[in-house]
């Protein structure tokens, strides 16, 4: 028997939390920005999370994220950071991650708030006034327009609330300056099917002044079509996100104007509630249900 020797017991190691980030398609620039700004984020504080980030391909393939959160309840992550390619069909297996004790936080595109209702869910949702965002930049568009001007609106995904709200906003500021939307289509947030509506809508419209594009993505579609249809200098193109590959875009007037709503720091945002949500041991239904997030206006330097 040894004697003079005192025994402790290992204190038991700190387990970080498992932070998910769920985002929509990684070949949009806006979600690799957002990607990076939440690695960022992580190394410089490693000691506090881990984050495991993944996306889906196409903006649509809300079965593909479906699956990519099922992945996560399963591989059993504290909280979910996400991007919905759809308000309404990631509600259902949000509420599996709830009901499997997982923090949920969404971020960039809010779910629909009368589906959370309807099943009783509390999801906070941080980031910008998307309509606010659209309206500052289609009432700097509006300077260089007049009353009665004819101006076609390229959608996101119409399903999603920051399309409807995006849309909204452009329409909001078009009706104050008197302008008129002539058309309203959806490019599903891809350059290639937004290329393929702006020179529809230019084909159909030969008078359009504008296209207000609900991303950047879809503007640099717009701007192709508009250069095909020989309408450099006479339709305008405005976007949304602040992309840097149409930075060089505004600065020589293909595209007028843009929104801001700092996809780097959005990610941030809304890891920082779920790791705030995790040390207090908040329950789901206690957080906030909206956290407002920056978003401004950016046009030619």
């Amino acid at each position: 028997m040894l004697s003079g020797l005192m025994v402790l017991a290992a204190a038991p190691a700190f387990a970080k939390p498992k932070v998910a980030l769920v985002m929509k398609s990684l070949a949009n620039e806006f979600f690799l920005t957002m990607e990076s700004g939440a690695k960022e984020h992580q190394r410089l504080h490693a000691g506090e999370y881990d984050l495991v980030t993944n996306g889906i391909k196409d903006e649509t393939d809300t079965v593909a994220q479906i699956k990519i959160v099922d992945q996560m309840i399963v591989t059993r992550v504290d909280a979910i950071v996400i991007a919905p390619a759809d308000s309404k069909a990631l509600v259902r297996v949000v509420q599996k991650a709830i009901e499997a004790g997982i923090v949920v936080v969404n971020i960039d595109n809010r779910f629909d708030p009368e589906v959370l209702k309807a099943k009783n869910l509390r999801v906070p949702f941080v980031g910008p006034d998307n309509r606010l965002g659209a309206r500052l930049v289609g009432d700097f568009l509006a300077k260089s327009l007049k009353p009665g001007d004819q101006v076609a609106i390229i959608e996101g995904v119409s399903t999603t609330t920051n399309a409807q709200q995006r849309t909204q906003g452009f329409k909001d500021a078009m009706e104050a300056a008197g302008v008129r939307v002539v058309g309203v289509q959806s490019g599903q947030w891809e350059m290639e099917k937004g290329n393929a509506v702006a020179a529809a809508l230019l084909n159909e419209h030969p008078d359009l002044k504008a296209l207000l594009c609900d991303n950047d993505s879809m503007a640099l579609g717009a701007v192709s079509a508009v250069r095909a249809a020989g309408r450099t200098g006479k339709t305008y193109v405005v976007g949304y996100d602040n992309i840097n590959a149409i930075k060089p875009m505004l600065q020589d007037g293909r595209i007028l104007a843009t929104a801001d709503q700092h996809a780097a720091q959005q990610a941030v945002f809304g890891i920082e509630l779920a790791l705030k949500a995790l040390a207090a041991k908040t329950p789901q239904d206690k957080l906030d249900e909206v956290v407002e997030t920056p978003v401004d206006l950016i046009t030619a330097p």
